[in-house]
């Protein structure tokens, strides 16, 4: 048993420093970083890892001041409607099909779209990540916006370390990037697999130079940088390529050749 089918979502993308990304790169060095979502087939149904942002801070001229004030990180929507909803129009993927959801992290480009889901599937998370974002005082600062999943509504099934989210989706924690981040290791039927790392490795020369990463809450660059080489040694180990989250050149290639390796 495994994963059938995989389709990648950009869920809009975000205009900021590379050193958001990379640890030491030049702040006048910007980028334009595609927002991510994986959508995977299996027997119950799909399952969404990542939702994209929460539109009613961005559009809202008072939310967007408050959660996106810009001018470092200016987040871009693709379309005029919901991100999540339109991109699985695109995909011919109805929102009803999705029955479960599995989050990396509860950053505000990550998490935003949990308002479609609550009160109506599961919702995977790490514990140690949602207890950081409705505690912290400094969450909203480290933009983790509570708005987006203090909803009661909201069935969370949170893990403590490595978790079956469904068959051949497995959830690994690579924390640093976020208190409870984790990345994904997905087995396809068949034989075969991937491993997403989400934002453990925004781009592929965090992976293979093992760069840390821009952004880490309460630990050092180099602990971001033990989860790279983690995720790198269980990539090695099963075979799979790693992906990275934020990549702006490789996320639209990849979409493109799922596309056409998963079709409909």
């Amino acid at each position: 048993m495994g994963v059938r089918r995989i389709v990648l979502l950009t869920l809009g993308w975000e205009n900021l420093p590379k050193s958001v990304s990379v640890h030491g790169a030049p702040r006048e060095e910007r980028m334009l970083e595609p927002v991510p979502g994986v959508l995977l087939q299996t027997d119950g149904g799909w399952v969404l890892l990542d939702t994209g942002f929460n539109t009613a801070l961005i559009r809202d001229e008072g939310l967007r001041q408050r959660f996106h004030p810009g001018p470092e990180y200016i987040p871009v929507l693709p379309g005029p409607g919901e991100p999540l909803a339109e991109a699985l129009d695109a995909v011919g993927i109805d929102m009803a099909d999705i029955y479960a959801v599995a989050v990396s992290h509860l950053h505000h480009d990550h998490a935003g779209g949990l308002k479609h889901f609550a009160g109506r599937v599961p919702v995977h998370a790490q514990r140690a990540e949602l207890a950081y974002g409705l505690t912290s005082p400094d969450a909203e600062k480290n933009a983790i916006c509570r708005i987006d999943f203090d909803d009661p509504r909201i069935d969370w099934r949170l893990a403590d370390g490595e978790a079956e989210i469904a068959p051949g989706i497995t959830a690994v924690p690579t924390p640093g990037h976020t208190k409870g981040h984790q990345s994904f290791v997905v087995d396809l039927e068949g034989g075969g697999g991937f491993v997403f790392a989400f934002d453990a490795a925004d781009l592929t020369e965090n992976i293979e130079h093992e760069l840390p990463v821009g952004g880490f809450i309460e630990c050092s660059p180099e602990d971001t940088a033990e989860q790279i080489r983690k995720l790198k040694r269980i990539s090695k180990e099963k075979g799979y390529a790693l992906i990275p989250g934020h990549d702006p050149v490789v996320w639209p290639a990849l979409t493109t050749e799922f596309a056409d390796r998963f079709p409909a």
